[in-house]
């Protein structure tokens, strides 16, 4: 049998260290090669704050969260054994082209040492690095993989990119060019959790699926709602963003290393449900279920956790989908759901989202990320984050 995840010795966020950025890390798929293969990737995002950031990563070798059907890929799905080669962090410039600052970059190492082999479901800190990182300027993480065989799969994220990632065959971590590293699509190969030394009143988690990550919001803009409530709250307030696409409620009730990571805020919002829904098929009574699993597992966990619980954004539906995404949201609205402060505990996404009544079932026209796709776009981001910071700083 294996370990048990949730437990609260995670500890993912450990005592003066946060998030560094609000770029989501969760993985939702699992990299596969046929052959030993050793691969360099590397990935430009934006930090919270700028100056000297002393960084580290926390790293988790399991999925999150099922992608599709589960055939390729489900929750809690451990990798395989595969090999840290080396790993940098360094100033990435003010854009991602590939290259890095010369002269910037600093290697991250386990236990004083360049190298780490990982195991199945393993999870583990790296040493910390400090490297200056200019106002408005990139921070750049690379790192260099080792992976033999089918049978030794890494957990990553598979959505349209968010950050601007590269990849190259070879040890090329320590390499300050952009030569012969190209474009990862769809590929985003991270560590679970690139966190910066920084004193913080509380921490917020937002949990949740695509759209939570940001999904099709703009390339490298942040413009997904959860990085506009960070840059509303500000960095002494931690956020961890771990939303990831296609996920669901379900991936969360059994023994979840997904959860698990939730558990670290002081907070939570959830926002879960559209795919349950919509791709898992699930009732409106499992899904009840389902969520409510999730909060009662958080809190008795955790008891002084503060669960914040979003209504189910519209996506659009119809027929029996619509007649489940209403009764969801019926049961949100009452208050009803145990652990959670009532109504008070409840932001209603959907009616910011959504069309007016009798239409609210669909996102207004002027959210979506295009004439055929729900997903709320960047302006939407700015409706979210507006309304929510309005609604918790009440």
């Amino acid at each position: 049998m294996r370990e048990t995840f949730f437990i609260e010795e995670l500890d993912a966020l450990q005592i003066g260290y946060t998030s560094v950025t609000t770029l989501s890390t969760a993985t939702n798929y699992m990299l596969r090669t046929e052959k030993k293969s050793t691969i360099t990737y590397r990935s430009y995002f934006k930090p919270r704050e700028f100056g000297q950031l002393h960084l580290r990563l926390w790293h988790s070798n399991v999925v999150d969260s099922t992608w599709s059907d589960g055939m390729e890929s489900k929750a809690n799905d451990f990798g395989g054994n595969w090999r840290i080669e080396s790993c940098f962090v360094a100033d990435g410039g003010e854009q991602p082209d590939g290259s890095v600052v010369e002269g910037s970059s600093c290697p991250l190492t386990f236990d004083a040492s360049r190298f780490k082999d990982v195991l199945p479901g393993e999870r583990f800190w790296s040493d910390t690095a400090a490297v200056q990182i200019p106002h408005n300027h990139f921070v750049a993480f690379s790192w260099t993989i080792t992976v033999e065989g089918l049978e030794n799969g890494i957990p990553f994220n598979t959505e349209t990119p968010l950050a601007t990632t590269y990849e190259s065959e070879g040890n090329l971590a320590e390499q300050q060019s952009a030569e012969s590293f190209v474009p990862s699509g769809n590929k985003q190969i991270l560590p679970a959790l690139l966190a910066y030394k920084k004193e913080v009143s509380k921490t917020i988690v937002f949990l949740g699926d695509s759209i939570t990550q940001g999904v099709r919001t703009e390339q490298d803009g942040y413009t997904f709602w959860a990085a506009k409530i960070a840059a509303g709250l500000g960095p002494d307030i931690g956020t961890w963003n771990i939303g990831s696409g296609w996920g669901r409620a379900y991936d969360l009730v059994e023994d979840s290393a997904w959860l698990s990571k939730a558990a670290q805020g002081d907070e939570v919002v959830i926002c879960l449900g559209v795919n349950d829904i919509g791709t898992g098929n699930r009732s409106s009574k499992q899904l009840i279920a389902d969520l409510t699993s999730i909060i009662e597992q958080l809190k008795n966990n955790k008891p002084a956790i503060v669960i914040w619980l979003c209504t189910l954004p519209p996506f659009n539906f119809s027929d029996e989908m619509e007649t489940a995404w209403r009764t969801v949201n019926e049961w949100i609205r009452s208050g009803e759901p145990s652990g959670v402060s009532g109504v008070s505990g409840i932001f209603d996404i959907a009616e910011v989202l959504g069309e007016a009544v009798p239409n609210d079932r669909q996102i207004r026209p002027k959210y979506m990320s295009s004439e055929m796709d729900p997903h709320p776009n960047g302006l939407a981001g700015t409706a979210v984050a507006d309304a929510f910071l309005n609604w918790y700083s009440r």
